[in-house]
């Protein structure tokens, strides 16, 4: 996959200690990793570099709003995300990422490209249930919720049918279980 310039940071001139970079995560972003589960996206990204002699601390802070769609009603709403994730950067022989949270450079390396990470700790900080707020406290009005509670099954109706229709064999079987 190709990179995006934006989330390569070059750190072969910065001093040691922290170094603060600030990003704007839109839907282009995710649409450059054929995501499209979000309407629209507007996240807010904070990175924190702490450049050492022999490693790079980083912390990424991220908060905002990304555009989804319930899954009970399927309406759009406005889901807010937010979320840290840290990765250490070590310098190596070659380039190794299959640890997560541990990305290996090779030695001489002068930029690392967050991009990846970034992907991934916002894609993970989705709610697995997305559900509109308003389906909550009963303030959203939609047909699929009304149809949906007019589909609604009534628990007394059900169980005296089900008395009411039991054949008389299987009443007389079920004796034969609780005479044990």
């Amino acid at each position: 996959m190709e990179e995006l310039k934006e989330f390569t940071i070059p750190f072969i001139g910065l001093k040691l200690g922290e170094h603060r970079f600030n990003f704007e995560i839109t839907n282009t972003f995710f649409e450059h990793f054929g995501y499209d589960e979000f309407d629209n996206a507007n996240i807010k990204l904070d990175v924190l570099l702490d450049k050492k002699s022999t490693l790079l601390d980083i912390s990424l802070n991220f908060e905002g709003p990304v555009g989804v769609n319930c899954d009970i009603t399927n309406e759009p709403y406005d889901q807010g995300l937010s979320g840290t994730y840290h990765f250490v950067v070590k310098f190596g022989e070659e380039y190794n990422d299959e640890n997560e949270d541990l990305l290996i450079l090779p030695h001489g390396s002068h930029e690392v490209n967050i991009q990846q990470y970034v992907y991934e700790s916002i894609v993970l900080a989705v709610p697995t249930r997305k559900i509109h707020p308003g389906v909550g406290d009963g303030t959203l009005k939609s047909e699929i919720l009304e149809k949906l509670e007019e589909l609604r099954p009534n628990g007394s109706n059900d169980s005296e049918k089900e008395n009411e229709d039991t054949d008389p064999r299987w009443d007389e079987l079920k004796k034969l279980l609780t005479d044990k």
